[in-house]
């Protein structure tokens, strides 16, 4: 809950309240424990103070137990206890339900999380792909192509059309752009249909989230809490990857450079960071950490809630200010160690050994360590951590159905849209060309049969031409051998021969209408 603008995460033994700076909120922080802690609990009470706040809030919901916070909570024989411990009346601490908005890659949970392939990139694209060095060079290539010939890219089959098409027309392209290996190609071609069995026909396409509708806030003022149903989705690494390398690339490029504001623009958590950062290809573990060190400029805090700060990168850990420890176990040798490399990542405070206190801490407490306003880290100190006001655990599926149906950006991103795009460019294009083809066919064909006829029609005339001629030679040779007699018969063969074909030609030109 807030109390003097601030959020007031819990109370020491001696009733002394313990609050985060809002304007410190932006140095991001750290919620750490062992299973069964507290950790869920103190994220929903951050959440639910920053959306007091007006501060919009994204969470990454693992376990599916966060969606209470649509809810009021109730009071509970433990809630009761739990208020009367901290003073809280019905009064000051009223049950109550915060704006929520759910999100899903897939759908189901959720109003449909999409972007671009154009939006993605070819260079985070590659990565995800995980492609050679060659093959992100091609990559890049084929965006360019795309650019240079309005070619719009929104899906996995625009892509995988705009590389078939550099691939037949490899020729075209070469002189301008090099050598593209058809092998390469096809390497990149099989990585996008890999994808796609992953998920990626789902998560690219039409229309594509804006990332300014996270920064939301209802009629009351209170800061939109979105939460990313993620239950499914991190089984599925490279599609859970993708989705995060876009959003921290996105909030990255389009936010503009604010320093440290009084309020935070927007604040993330990521609730079992372990399975985040486990099996996480390098190219997201860079990011983040690129994100971590550089986006609380942009006003946006980054927190992660893991069960051990050793499940943080060293990179990423050093950049977390805001520190809330819950309770760790130390059975082992190397338990022992790590305990004690946490306590000593906190300001030593005279009043108690932190290493001793971070084993013995009940569920609920906590050790933590708050920026002051110089963002100097405030000596660890014991609280005990607030109850939330929404509602523990998650919500029935039909309240869930109708918080999504109801939300205004229902409608906008419910169902996918496949405008013209590359695909279809290219595959009427090649309608076109196989058109023009088949015409180009029938043309030859029909020039064939007319020259066919052409050529029975000359064979018919020499064929006729030498029956006539051949008849005339011999009726006008004998003609010729009656009249002049045995002496001269030689000769007139000779004559009629020459006259009857010349008379032939002359028969057969008037009846064919040759000349």
């Amino acid at each position: 809950m807030k109390e003097d603008e601030k959020v007031l995460v819990g109370l020491t033994e001696d009733g002394t309240k313990v609050s985060l700076l809002p304007k410190m909120a932006n140095r991001h922080g750290l919620i750490a424990g062992a299973t069964g802690t507290g950790k869920t609990v103190t994220l929903r009470v951050l959440a639910e103070s920053f959306s007091e706040l007006g501060v919009p809030v994204f969470i990454s919901d693992v376990k599916g137990d966060l969606a209470g916070l649509a809810k009021p909570g109730e009071k509970t024989k433990d809630m009761a206890e739990r208020m009367e411990r901290f003073h809280l009346s019905d009064e000051s601490f009223p049950f109550t339900g915060f704006p929520v908005t759910f999100w899903d890659v897939y759908g189901k949970r959720g109003i449909p999380l999409r972007t671009t392939i154009s939006e993605m990139g070819p260079l985070l694209l590659s990565r995800i792909l995980e492609l050679n060095e060659l093959q992100s060079d091609i990559l890049t290539v084929a965006f360019r192509i795309a650019d240079e010939h309005q070619l719009l890219l929104f899906d996995t089959k625009d892509l995988k059309a705009l590389l078939n098409y550099i691939s037949e027309n490899r020729a075209a392209f070469e002189p301008d752009y090099g050598k593209m290996a058809p092998q390469s190609i096809a390497a990149i071609l099989r990585a996008v249909v890999a994808l796609e069995a992953e998920g990626g026909d789902i998560f690219f396409g039409e229309p594509a989230l804006s990332i300014t509708d996270f920064f939301q806030r209802n009629a009351d003022g209170k800061g939109m809490i979105n939460i990313l149903s993620s239950e499914s989705l991190i089984n599925n690494s490279r599609l859970y990857s993708m989705f995060l390398l876009w959003l921290l690339a996105e909030l990255f490029e389009k936010l503009p450079e604010v320093g440290d504001l009084d309020l935070p623009k927007m604040v993330f958590f990521f609730d079992e960071a372990h399975l985040l950062f486990r099996d996480a290809p390098k190219v997201l573990v860079e990011k983040i950490e690129q994100v971590v060190r550089l986006v609380r400029s942009k006003g946006v805090g980054v927190y992660f809630c893991t069960q051990n700060p050793g499940d943080i990168p060293d990179m990423v850990l050093g950049q977390l200010g805001n520190r809330i420890e819950h309770a760790l176990h130390a059975y082992t040798p190397a338990d022992q160690k790590a305990v004690k490399a946490v306590a000593e990542s906190f300001r030593v405070n005279p009043a108690f050994n932190t290493y001793d206190m971070i084993q013995n801490l009940g569920v609920g407490e906590a050790v933590v360590s708050f920026l002051s306003e110089d963002g100097v880290p405030g000596v660890a100190q014991k609280i005990f951590v607030l109850p939330p006001q929404s509602r523990f655990g998650t919500i029935s599926d039909a309240d869930r159905d109708q918080l999504i149906r109801e939300n205004f950006l229902y409608t906008r991103y419910a169902n996918p849209v496949d405008n013209p795009s590359a695909y279809e460019f290219l595959q009427r294009q090649g309608l076109e060309k196989q058109s023009q083809k088949e015409k180009e066919e029938e043309d030859k064909k029909a020039e064939k049969e007319e020259q066919k006829a052409k050529e029975k029609e000359q064979r018919a005339y020499k064929n006729a031409a030498k029956s006539v001629a051949s008849s005339a030679a011999g009726t006008i040779g004998r003609q010729v051998g009656k009249t002049f007699g045995s002496s001269f018969g030689s000769f007139g063969k000779t004559l009629g021969g020459n006259l009857g074909a010349s008379i032939g030609r002359g028969i057969i030109g008037t009846l064919f209408g040759k000349k």
